[in-house]
């Protein structure tokens, strides 16, 4: 090892480049490692089939940061996001539909056809919504408070809570359900019709393993909800040019700021030298000197295959091994002829250019989940499709469209010592098969595709059990608990070991909040009498 960073970050995502990007504008020497030749992580545009091209994985833009967007100066570089017309539509089993969004009186009106009830008491329930997911916004860029930090993480804590003790005691109640209580439980106490209640609670289950009533399920639909596009709170929209747009202007004002970026440089173990981190090794043997390592993939990849053993506690391993992780996702894209014609609205129109979601009722997402637990997938899985070439036409050729599908409830592991790879094409077949049943002709105007199990995700993007959230969002894996109580505030149990991924506080989701939040601990720990902190 010659040449020493001040800073070394493992994996070249979103969160990796926001990270560095704050670091090197703090004057740190920052080099990237990442073991793909693209920059982006699970961000990325490619081409799956000639001539079509989709954001392969993480595909539609809400969380990521303001402040983040601004700070980096993307929109000066070709960020662009266009906002969907409407949120979401909904198809239901007896031919009919539900559409959700394109504002509160607009969605009221489409509720009065399922339920007066539901129309009338929407306005309270975004209101109360709203009043936690205020909380959770301040609360994103802020690192958590860490336990047995004495003091301080006392004063952090209450500092961080003054919000909440100061919410209504309507407020704190509305709190404890959305941390406590299931989907289904928080849905029932608001509303009547099935289809709202699916309209809602499809969040719960978005890279959730579990049903919609499971306890703490209630919180995941939260986490979708705090998000913002163009000023709008709550809205989602597509970026121009995919998500890989967003990664590939990051990587260049990266660049600008003189971090090094390597790719198809994969990082084998951390080094560690007594009790601090010396730099990392490569899989070529190259070893790289740092001061620092920042780590942007999930806390299992880390610490069950990064770093040796030795170097951990026997209490932290046993944490870490026992780190729930594995969000039952399953990701396609599909190569189409023509847009898909759904039996409740066949003909071309705002549901084209938003979210499509199968998924009628919170009992077809409950047996969703039931059949992935005994059989590995569901017979009618969860299914939410985006056009994305209806409003960017740089993806598709003329006339022709890509499709993303996004599933839910498929084993992140399979039941009888089954391998995915020999199985993904039975599921994918499967998921088309529901696609059919509500879009006659769907299955035709297929001209090719890209199908990801959970194991299909691992192996590409490096999510461990195919996990988009880099571990289960459950509450002992939130705030400071995420990934375990004592390093929830970005720092790992090595000194000079830092987190910056999905697996720590607030979560998943193209958010750059974690990137954010590290960095500037990491900052604040140089200028700590010129050491780390444990």
């Amino acid at each position: 090892m010659t040449q020493k960073y001040d800073a070394v970050i493992i994996g070249g995502g979103h969160n990796g480049l926001v990270c560095a990007f704050y670091l090197a504008r703090a004057g740190l020497k920052v080099r990237i490692l990442e073991r793909r030749d693209v920059v982006g992580g699970a961000a990325v545009t490619e081409e799956f089939h000639p001539g079509f091209r989709n954001s392969v994985a993480s595909y539609t833009v809400s969380l990521l940061q303001p402040k983040v967007i601004a700070d980096m100066r993307l929109a000066d570089y070709g960020y662009r996001v266009i906002e969907r017309p409407i949120s979401n539509l909904l198809p239901q089993e007896d031919g009919g539909y539900l559409k959700l969004g394109g504002g509160l009186e607009r969605t009221q009106a489409e509720f009065r056809r399922f339920s007066k009830h539901d129309a009338e008491v929407l306005p309270a329930y975004y209101d109360s919504l709203e009043v936690v997911a205020e909380v959770l916004r301040d609360l994103a860029l802020k690192s958590p408070p860490n336990a047995g930090d004495g003091w301080r993480g006392l004063i952090d804590a209450a500092l961080q809570g003054r919000k909440l003790a100061g919410l209504s005691i309507e407020a704190q109640r509305d709190v404890l359900d959305l941390f406590t209580k299931s989907a289904r439980g928080l849905l029932d106490g608001w509303f009547e019709s099935e289809a709202v209640k699916a309209a809602f609670g499809f969040d719960a289950v978005v890279g959730n393993y579990a049903s919609p009533d499971t306890p703490g399920s209630a919180y995941v639909l939260l986490h979708h909800v705090f998000g913002e596009v163009n000023g709008k709170k709550g809205a989602w929209g597509h970026s121009v040019g995919g998500m890989g747009n967003i990664t590939r202007i990051m990587g260049e004002v990266c660049r600008k700021l003189g971090v090094e970026i390597s790719l198809e440089s994969p990082v084998d173990q951390v080094l560690v030298d007594g009790d601090k981190v010396a730099g990392v090794r490569l899989e070529s043997g190259e070893e790289i000197a740092a001061t620092r390592v920042i780590a942007n993939v999930g806390p299992k990849l880390l610490y069950g295959k990064m770093i040796a053993q030795s170097d951990l506690k026997p209490d932290f391993q046993r944490r870490m091994k026992s780190f729930k992780a594995g969000s039952g996702t399953f990701r396609m894209n599909v190569a189409l002829s023509e847009l898909p014609k759904f039996t409740c609205i066949p003909e071309p129109g705002e549901h084209h250019q938003s979210g499509i979601i199968i998924a009628p009722t919170l009992d077809y997402m409950d047996r969703a989940f039931l059949d992935a637990k005994t059989y590995g997938w569901s017979k009618k899985p969860i299914v939410e499709m985006l056009i994305p070439s209806t409003v960017d036409d740089s993806l598709a050729p003329e006339g022709q469209h890509v499709a993303s599908l996004f599933c839910q409830q498929f084993a992140p592991e399979l039941p009888d010592g089954r391998d995915w790879d020999a199985e993904e094409d039975k599921a994918a077949d499967t998921i088309i098969d529901t696609v059919e049943e509500y879009a006659p002709g769907f299955r035709a105007s297929i001209l090719g595709r890209q199908v990801l199990s959970p194991k299909g995700l691992e192996r590409k993007f490096g999510l461990v059990g195919g996990d988009i959230m880099h571990g289960n969002l459950t509450l002992d894996q939130m705030w400071s608990a995420r990934p375990v109580l004592g390093h929830g505030s970005y720092r790992g149990p090595i000194k000079g070991l830092y987190m910056c991924g999905s697996g720590s506080h607030p979560g998943g989701g193209v958010t750059g909040a974690p990137g954010h939040n590290c960095a500037h601990e990491v900052i604040a720990d140089k200028g700590r009498f010129g050491r780390f902190r444990a």
